[in-house]
């Protein structure tokens, strides 16, 4: 009998088989792959993040004077480029695996199935089904894809975020159908390959829970690069042929490419492990409902990462997963709120935001003041090249509380941890004369800081 079974060894199982063998608990981990990491590790994050850094190798050689004239000789193959992102796919399976037997994580390889309320049995091609018994459970199972019933994906040219990164071949034309944070990554990579790429958005705009400046800056620079962007559009039917398809929308338009890539939703794990005899309380897209400690409607099965629904973030998975286990081993911590979760999304140029948007604030009546530093006016960027971009700052205009910080532009993600760690600060802590008082390094990207907080402070 252990005291925890871990379902799924992405972030949030990671997280809280982690927590757990730290917190004296005697702990299994159970993954229907031999090598931990999830899809994190070997379909989603990590390799789609490792191709876009190779994009970015190739696009700062193709700026470069010195190279840029024997740029000719290079004929980027995806299959060519994918080999280097396995490696470190490798590399973090096996690290992981490392994790677990220096923490006396006992792994097991199949599928999980619930008997009943204590047991699941583990079920593997390889060998017989064997029974493992628990006090406790966490379900971290992630997400897979949403396939719609009427697109045959059996066939080579229709393609989603699972299989996308296993084409042979690289394709010249590509549709992307889903305009969302995997739809916007991808057409911003594939671009840079120099596919000609065709983006359809289901709504009005692209990635709408940004920040309004933010989501202009990146429709004008994707548009800037070379993506067709299609919004309000809506699938009607598509037919693949042995070297193309068409996808036929709603409105009448026909629009051909090499590939289609479905990027339009995504469904929970949650099929075929035995949770309806539970009578687990799950949605239609098979998200489990949880309470805020991220506990399932049967008290001792905690639920984790994507199998959750949003945020749908690798770093709140990992913190999701730790913080279940906090809950379980009786800490009294505050919970996980998802407002104060950062967000990072890997087109070119990057976008990192955290906290409440310009529109957020309007509608609340909130009483605030922007604040802008433009990386063109940065040292840092000019001397890098990479001038595209900004910080923005929304604070109070009476007490100066930081309320919101917005990036767009190369290594975004990185730089806003410098306004989280100030934003997180209590009561005074956190208000922009932090920025103006400061002496930053210069020249640096952190500089944005102050000269976003001295435009915003000339503004009141």
């Amino acid at each position: 009998m252990y005291d925890l079974i871990v379902i799924g060894s992405g972030p949030g199982g990671e997280g809280a088989a982690m927590k757990g063998t730290k917190s004296g608990l005697r702990v299994a981990l159970v993954d229907a792959y031999p090598d931990p990491g999830g899809n994190c590790t070997h379909k989603g994050t990590i390799p789609s993040k490792a191709l876009r850094q190779l994009m970015h190798n190739y696009v700062e050689f193709r700026r470069n004077p010195l190279f840029r004239n024997h740029l000719d000789q290079f004929h980027l193959q995806l299959p060519d480029l994918l080999g280097s992102a396995r490696s470190v796919m490798r590399s973090q399976s096996e690290m992981r695996k490392d994790f677990y037997d220096r923490n006396n994580v006992d792994r097991f390889t199949g599928h999980a199935r619930f008997l009943d309320a204590h047991t699941v049995q583990v079920e593997s091609p390889d060998r017989a089904p064997r029974e493992l018994q628990a006090k406790n459970f966490v379900i971290a199972t992630g997400s897979r894809p949403y396939r719609p019933a009427d697109l045959d994906f059996s066939h080579p040219l229709i393609r989603d975020s699972d299989t996308i990164l296993e084409m042979e071949e690289t394709p010249r034309t590509i549709t992307i159908y889903g305009a969302g944070v995997i739809g916007c990554e991808y057409a911003s990579i594939f671009r840079n390959m120099g596919m000609k790429v065709n983006l359809i958005n289901t709504r009005d705009k692209l990635l709408s829970f940004l920040d309004d400046e933010i989501i202009d800056a990146l429709s004008y620079h994707l548009r800037q690069q070379g993506v067709l962007i299609r919004h309000n559009e809506e699938f009607q039917d598509v037919s693949a042929e042995r070297d193309s398809v068409m996808l036929k929308l709603k409105s009448g338009k026909e629009i051909r490419a090499d590939v289609l890539f479905w990027a339009n939703g995504r469904s929970g794990n949650t099929q075929e492990m035995g949770l309806e005899d539970l009578k687990m309380d799950i949605d239609h897209r098979g998200y489990i409902k949880t309470s805020e400690y991220y506990v399932s409607s049967c008290d001792h099965i905690y639920a984790v990462g994507d199998v959750v629904g949003y945020p749908s973030l690798a770093s709140a998975s990992y913190d999701q997963g730790r913080a279940a286990i906090s809950h379980l081993v009786g800490e009294n911590l505050p919970p996980l709120l998802p407002e104060k979760i950062p967000t990072g999304i890997y087109t070119s140029p990057e976008i990192s935001s955290l906290g409440k948007t310009e529109r957020e604030l309007t509608e609340d009546k909130v009483p605030y003041e922007v604040g802008h530093a433009f990386f063109k006016s940065l040292a840092r960027a000019q001397i890098t090249g990479y001038d595209v971009g900004m910080l923005k700052i929304l604070f109070h205009r009476e007490n100066l509380q930081i309320l919101g910080i917005h990036c767009f532009g190369y290594q975004a993600a990185e730089i806003l941890h410098i306004g989280q760690a100030i934003m997180e600060q209590p009561g005074e802590g956190n208000t922009l004369e932090y920025f103006i008082h400061t002496t930053f390094n210069y020249p640096t990207m952190a500089e944005a800081y102050r000269v976003a907080a001295l435009n915003g402070l000339n503004r009141l």
